[in-house]
């Protein structure tokens, strides 16, 4: 599985979380806690697109189980590209990858088995092109909101500047801005363990947005994201 971008992990069972080998978190502490409140971890390839592809993956699999999101959801990507280029982004360029996200998006429909998402998830091209939109997205909710969002970009940079060297660019990692940005522009709340670096073994929980209700959740430790389940 060494070249694959999402691993199939070990089942959900109780107790099941695959951490992998000790060395793969390195220095920081194991989250011991994390087995009162997740009962399993999807690793994901640390190669700068995990946040997107967790995010992504996580919550279409959900959607499986849940019809009434969605449903939203679809309505609300699909109109995602009309509102990209109504902001300037040039429609050829991006429709490949929006076809590619609806795609996944009417896999789901279909009642498609998590190994055939996780197959799709896993075809590089298809991957990547899922990556690309959800940058895009985000890059153009941080600059619809860039009045907000300036105050938070550091160096002298402008929003616009920030997006095109720091969020549309694959291999960037993602933080808390990209996170706040993606979260709001599809309505999808997410839930992040922060690892302690310390000998506690505890995470740091951070809701984006505040006071919702989360619908995907991941952990992180520096540079990197997998997918949590409870």
């Amino acid at each position: 599985e060494a070249n694959q971008l999402m691993q199939r992990g070990r089942g959900r069972s109780k107790g099941a979380i695959s951490w992998g080998p000790a060395e793969a978190y390195g220095r920081f502490s194991t989250p011991k806690d994390l087995h009162k409140k997740y009962s399993y971890i999807r690793k994901t390839r640390p190669d700068g697109n995990c946040f997107y592809r967790a995010f992504g993956f996580s919550h279409l699999e959900a959607l499986l189980d849940d019809s009434k999101e969605l449903q939203r959801f679809k309505a609300v990507s699909a109109k995602s590209k009309e509102d990209l280029v109504s902001q300037g982004f040039t429609e050829f360029t991006i429709e490949d990858f929006h076809n590619t996200f609806m795609d996944l998006i009417e896999q789901v429909e279909k009642q498609t088995s998590v190994a055939d998402l996780l197959a799709s998830f896993n075809d590089q091209s298809t991957s990547d092109y899922l990556v690309v939109y959800l940058r895009l997205l985000t890059s153009g909710y941080l600059q619809r909101e860039s009045k907000f969002f300036e105050h938070f970009i550091e160096g002298g940079r402008t929003v616009k500047d920030f997006c095109q060297q720091e969020v549309e660019p694959m291999c960037k990692e993602s933080d808390h801005i990209h996170i706040i940005a993606l979260a709001q522009a599809l309505s999808v709340s997410i839930q992040v363990e922060y690892m302690d670096r310390g000998e506690g073994g505890t995470t740091n929980p951070h809701i984006f947005p505040e006071g919702s209700e989360p619908k995907v959740y991941l952990l992180y430790r520096p540079g990197h994201y997998d997918i949590l389940y409870k």
